[in-house]
């Protein structure tokens, strides 16, 4: 077994512990919220019957770790259990809203990821002139805003005052695809902005740090042109901290964008996660966190796998 393989292996088998540790504090967590699940379902005013049959029901009646295990075996054979506000299944539910949200993050991952590598070459190229001082300085801005702030603003700049693109992001499945990314646009944004100056400040420094390679002196004193160094030198060998900073922002756009879908109102996992935490809807809210956590760690162990491969002394092993 080459020591690539066997760094990878263990990679996916740590992923694997991770999001059982994680299943564990969810369902921890969500058992330790104050109050009686069954009351908050019936009202204070139901009655002791009423309360004991919906707490056999719910199975509310058996040992914390016996319900866990229960939950657990439904997980892995698909069943995330039934919504206690409408009785319905979590699955189909969870599965359209899911859709929505990867589509709203994915738009913006297409805009982001590119321009953030971009100007991360511009500015290397330009370094401590003025083009690499107007990139950093703007992107500092970006990321020193939260999200609900630059929505606002663009609330009412686009939507109230110039009636560019609609404050309220609402898709659905009869709509064209012009239509549904005209509907996301504000959203995109403020994702976009966020995203884009953590990727590109981390683009910026670590080819500037490959930059310091006598490789690198050595193509210079070929005569080759800056970007031609940057591009063609300095950039492939600075990918793996590359990767690992866009996936980990990938992960954000899936995980963090719950501020992004209830400010523009966008039927997404955040927006119906926030809509059953209200209601105290405890399944719902155990299965959009462990769907969240298995985004992020997914991702992250994507960025693990890229940086283990990337290593030459991985791949041509002595």
């Amino acid at each position: 077994m080459g020591p690539m393989f066997k760094l990878i292996s263990q990679r996916i088998a740590l992923g694997i512990l991770l999001l059982l540790a994680v299943s564990i504090l969810i369902f921890a967590g969500t058992e330790m919220l104050p109050g009686d699940l069954a009351e908050s379902i019936l009202g204070q005013s139901a009655t002791p019957e009423a309360l004991a049959n919906i707490r056999a029901e719910l199975g509310l009646n058996d040992p914390a770790f016996i319900r866990y295990f229960q939950w657990l075996g439904g997980l892995l054979q698909g069943d995330l259990g039934t919504a206690l506000s409408n009785g319905q299944d979590i699955g189909p539910q969870i599965g359209k809203r899911l859709g929505n949200t990867l589509f709203l993050a994915a738009t913006a991952a297409v805009i982001a990821v590119p321009l953030a590598i971009f100007l991360g070459l511009v500015a290397v190229r330009y370094r401590n002139r003025w083009p690499d001082k107007l990139i950093s300085g703007a992107t500092l801005a970006s990321i020193s805003l939260p999200e609900f702030f630059i929505g606002y603003v663009l609330i009412y700049f686009f939507a109230v005052k110039w009636r560019v693109f609609p404050s309220v992001a609402t898709v659905y499945d009869s709509m064209s695809f012009l239509e549904k990314l005209n509907a996301i646009a504000l959203p995109v944004i403020v994702l976009t902005l966020v995203v884009l100056a953590h990727m590109m400040r981390m683009t910026r420094a670590a080819i500037l740090n490959v930059m310091q390679s006598a490789y690198i002196e050595t193509a210079e004193l070929k005569g080759l042109s800056a970007f031609k160094v940057i591009a063609r030198h300095a950039f492939p060998n600075s990918i793996s901290p590359i990767v690992n900073v866009v996936t980990i922002n990938l992960a954000y756009l899936v995980v963090g964008v719950v501020v992004v879908e209830v400010i523009f109102v966008y039927p997404g996992m955040g927006q119906y996660l926030v809509d059953h935490v209200s209601k105290r809807d405890v399944p719902v809210v155990q299965a959009c966190g462990l769907i969240f956590a298995t985004v992020y760690v997914v991702l992250n162990l994507i960025a693990d796998i890229v940086a283990i491969l990337s290593n030459p002394r991985l791949r041509h092993p002595k």
